[in-house]
């Protein structure tokens, strides 16, 4: 397998930073012009929130970013220094900032990987590990959070219903059911029969209207084979660790928002309960979210889901909520990108050369 070196590097492009901020900007303009409840005071609602919990909330998100970084380590078999796995961390965020959640980052984290000196086959078996854990959260995490919040997790939406004709509950099952169906397939194409998985691609894409793709399918196939060579015979000891980091890490990511809701109106332990599991339900149907990092897509579900909490702290706490959990990642991945280019291209390439002369 070949990467793509130049559309790797069309998506991990700093200039990139300026459609979702411009996406986002342009919905809180919106909301501003269409929606009478929000306007200046809304934004001087800021004033109103408890510091400590704010604190406790940028004190999550650092605890999430440190679990990325435990993780891919321990994924990786410890092959990447703590400091390489920041930079893994924060440009493969940045990837997934700047490209639709529908795509995701997922041949940029291969090429960074790769490019850390990790082999292409572990590459890819290290990333696709990486995503069939992050789907197996939400698919069997959702049913366990139904439960637990006793099916008080749709809200109702006139907005949903009369403009997009569905309702947001099938919006989600819709997401929960095609992820559902992508996590099986590849966990079991990855660690069952990857042969089967790959002679299945090629008769598929031999029908006549989808021919054109099938060399690019089996070239997959082939990734799929070499991944599933490269995870074979992984003991207990490998996997439990790496499944505790992705609970930690998606929990954390959720809990950063009941933070920051606390931190304007007081919640039951009840409430939390709800205010987590609407995080999970709205986190999947923003995963198929056409824009980059969901950007519009996020604002807009965020006041569909969270308005009965928070009342006229929708609109700042939103606007906090993206602030925290989505622009660091773009701004960090800007300020990144360029050291890392150096260091992984013109430095090692330096390091090669003057090694090859000295041994001359």
């Amino acid at each position: 397998m070949k990467l793509d070196n130049k559309k790797i590097f069309q998506t991990l492009n700093p200039n990139k930073v300026w459609v979702p901020v411009i996406i986002g900007l342009a919905i809180v303009f919106a909301m501003f012009y269409f929606d009478p409840s929000v306007n200046k005071d809304s934004l001087r609602a800021v004033f109103d929130a408890s510091m400590p919990w704010i604190l406790v909330a940028i004190l999550v998100i650092i605890f999430r970013d440190a679990g990325y970084v435990y993780r891919i380590r321990e994924i990786t078999n410890r092959e990447l220094s703590w400091l390489r796995a920041v930079y893994v961390i924060i440009l493969w965020e940045f990837a997934s900032a700047v490209t639709p959640s529908v795509v995701g980052g997922t041949a940029v984290a291969i090429f960074i990987l790769n490019k850390e000196g990790i082999k292409l086959g572990r590459a890819i078996a290290y990333v696709m590990v990486t995503a069939i854990l992050d789907n197996l959260f939400f698919v069997i995490g959702a049913p366990i959070i139904l439960f637990f919040a006793k099916g008080n997790i749709f809200p109702e939406s006139q907005v949903l219903e009369s403009q997009l004709g569905k309702s947001l509950e099938a919006i989600f099952w819709v997401s929960y059911g095609l992820y559902a169906a992508y996590s099986l397939v590849m966990a079991l194409a990855l660690f069952y029969r990857p042969r089967v998985f790959k002679w299945v691609l090629i008769k598929l894409f031999s029908i006549k209207w989808l021919r054109k793709w099938k060399h690019d399918a089996q070239e997959y196939g082939n990734q799929i084979i070499d991944a599933s060579k490269e995870m074979t015979g992984k003991k207990a000891s490998y996997w439990i660790p790496i499944i505790l980091a992705t609970i930690f890490i998606w929990s954390s990511r959720y809990l950063m928002l009941n933070a920051l809701i606390s931190a304007f109106v007081p919640l039951e332990i009840y409430e939390h309960v709800i205010v987590f599991a609407r995080q999970v339900i709205m986190w999947i149907v923003m995963m198929i979210s056409p824009t980059p990092g969901s950007s519009g897509t996020a604002e807009f579900f965020f006041g569909q889901f969270f308005t009965e909490f928070l009342g006229n702290y929708t609109f700042v706490t939103s606007i906090l909520w993206r602030l925290l959990s989505y622009y660091p990642y773009l701004i960090f991945g800007a300020i990144f990108l360029p050291r890392w280019i150096r260091q992984v291209f013109f430095q090692k390439k330096k390091s090669n050369l003057d090694q090859n002369a000295s041994e001359a």
